[in-house]
């Protein structure tokens, strides 16, 4: 049986539609599983349910992090925010840790679990981080190129599954990213200017995530796939 992920939907307010770049369900479907896009609800019954059927989650991109969620007011920098996908996906994910199920996080998805475990964000990187080196982290098309390297900390998951040494090229795609770590959680990968670009919890069974896109990679990076591929095999049954 393939295990059965399920993803949390992208939501375009302007239009009032949910959507899903494609790139996360072929990801998923070339690394052995059922890709699903989630309802978007705060029904607690159904998201329960919903906790219980899949055998994964992946926590996608999307919009900016409400601030009050990490006990900040909104100051200028900070993005539109969707209220509604912020209440899904912490009730979620406490549904889904309970069940100690894999939960992998891409861009918006490595900076809601780290609120949830505590920490903090930027509310906008160019604004906020002072730093001596320049990064880019908000490239423009081709999304799927690399713009910046990351480099990798030993010892962790990450390493372990890429086995690519001290640095590996990333694109990337986002203007908000961790300030804080939270406390449970551990870095396993940095820009030059400092910025944490992964995380995964070593108290649990599978939780994972990376500030880059590799929906948008997957294609031409082996690196993505290898990516895809290990979440995929922590889902199976």
């Amino acid at each position: 049986m393939k295990p059965l992920i399920g993803i949390v939907p992208l939501y375009d307010e302007p239009r009032n539609s949910y959507w899903m770049l494609p790139g996360y369900m072929l990801a998923l479907e070339h690394a052995g599983a059922i890709p699903v896009m989630l309802p978007l609800t705060t029904d607690l019954s159904v998201l329960h349910q919903l906790s219980q059927h899949f055998d994964g989650f992946l926590f996608s991109g999307g919009q900016d992090i409400a601030p009050e969620l990490y006990g900040e007011q909104p100051e200028k920098c900070c993005g539109a925010v969707c209220s509604e996908r912020d209440t899904m996906e912490k009730a979620l994910l406490e549904n889904v840790l309970e069940l100690d199920k894999p939960v992998f996080g891409i861009c918006r998805g490595i900076q809601f679990i780290n609120v949830f475990f505590g920490g903090t964000l930027y509310q906008d990187i160019p604004s906020q981080l002072q730093t001596e080196i320049s990064i880019t982290h908000s490239q423009k098309p081709p999304y799927h190129e690399p713009v910046h390297t990351v480099t990798l900390e030993p010892e962790t998951p990450l390493f372990q599954i890429l086995q690519a040494g001290g640095k590996v090229p990333v694109n990337s795609f986002h203007h908000q990213g961790i300030r804080r770590l939270a406390a449970e959680l551990k870095s396993m990968a940095y820009a030059a200017d400092g910025l944490i670009e992964a995380v995964y919890h070593p108290g649990k069974r599978f939780v994972f995530a990376v500030q880059w896109h590799p929906e948008f990679s997957w294609k031409t990076d082996s690196n993505s796939r290898k990516i895809f591929s290990y979440f995929v095999q922590n889902c199976e049954r």
